[in-house]
């Protein structure tokens, strides 16, 4: 990996990899690869965490610093893609920023739901994956807040053209 290229999570945010060191960068290429050789997930999580631990405790870091880092940010991805791949999570959707964003900007579902006109009936169901919202009811509810929806890319996938 090169310091050019970002890595992007699996929510399509890229990683930048443009400060890292050279120790950093091959740490991150040895997680790459052991990840890609599809070990089991709790394997890899323990794996991960004591390596990126013991890299950055090496170097002095806190670990509430090392928590920040690209290399940290990029080995929890990979072990959350491993998770997915052994079914044990599933990809993100926009029920988990939506839930995002209700923690940071509101003190409850409640209030969220007073802001946006939604019911917290159907927002209880929306965010336990039993329904979801139409499009134009979730664009109306978060423009009245001052958001929007917006079409991504999925990463790791390029447009099926049929």
């Amino acid at each position: 990996m090169t310091r050019a290229e970002p890595y992007t999570d699996l929510k399509g945010r890229p990683i930048f990899l443009t400060d890292l060191d050279p120790e950093e960068l091959a740490l991150v290429d040895d997680l790459r690869n052991r990840a890609e050789s599809h070990p089991d997930w709790n394997d890899f999580e323990n794996y991960w965490t004591q390596a990126v631990g013991s890299f950055y405790d090496a170097r002095g870091v806190p670990r509430v610093e090392s928590r920040r880092t690209a290399v940290y940010r990029i080995a929890e991805d990979l072990g959350g893609r491993l998770a997915v791949e052994a079914g044990l999570a599933s990809l993100p959707d926009y029920r988990d920023d939506l839930e995002r964003l209700i923690q940071d900007e509101f003190s409850t579902r409640r209030e969220f739901c007073a802001a946006t006109g939604l019911s917290e009936d159907m927002l209880s169901h929306v965010l336990a994956h039993r329904k979801q919202f139409g499009i134009d009811t979730l664009a109306k509810a978060l423009d009245r807040i001052g958001y929007q929806l917006r079409i991504t890319r999925e990463p790791g996938r390029t447009a099926s053209k049929q």
